[in-house]
């Protein structure tokens, strides 16, 4: 990106764009596929409709494509989750799993941590209910 005749640069191109993206993303849902307890949120037994959305949602926030708005409008985050329980034990499970997708990708530390602020605060944000779900494995 130009910008007064000087050259400047994404976040998103920063951390290595859609590649660098797509590998936490996939490395993300390979956790939450093997965690019971988050595995219950997820209504589609595929959740490869739910790592694109998200793929594309990170992409766009980042500073890349903005095919996410482009198909699904504005992200609404909250009101996409409303309809399921996001306790504050889910937001640890999720959290467990980026870190984890974090780790993997290997990220300076600098943006691991712009990264990492990012998706404990959204995690925070996303919290709709404080009773545990009686369907829920540990």
């Amino acid at each position: 990106m130009i910008d007064n005749g000087r050259v400047t640069t994404t976040f998103y191109d920063e951390i290595g764009g859609e590649e660098t993206i797509t590998a936490i993303v996939a490395a993300f849902y390979r956790g939450v596929a093997e965690d019971p307890y988050l595995r219950a949120i997820y209504p589609e037994d595929d959740l490869g409709p739910a790592e694109e959305r998200f793929r594309l949602f990170l992409l766009q926030y980042w500073g890349g494509p903005t095919t996410y708005s482009e198909q699904r409008g504005h992200p609404r985050l909250r009101m996409r989750h409303a309809p399921f329980a996001v306790t504050p034990k889910a937001k640890d499970h999720w959290l467990r799993h980026f870190r984890a997708a974090l780790d993997e990708v290997a990220l300076p530390a600098e943006q691991d941590a712009q990264f990492w602020d990012y998706v404990t605060h959204a995690a925070q944000f996303m919290v709709n209910s404080f009773d545990e779900p009686d369907q829920r494995v540990e």
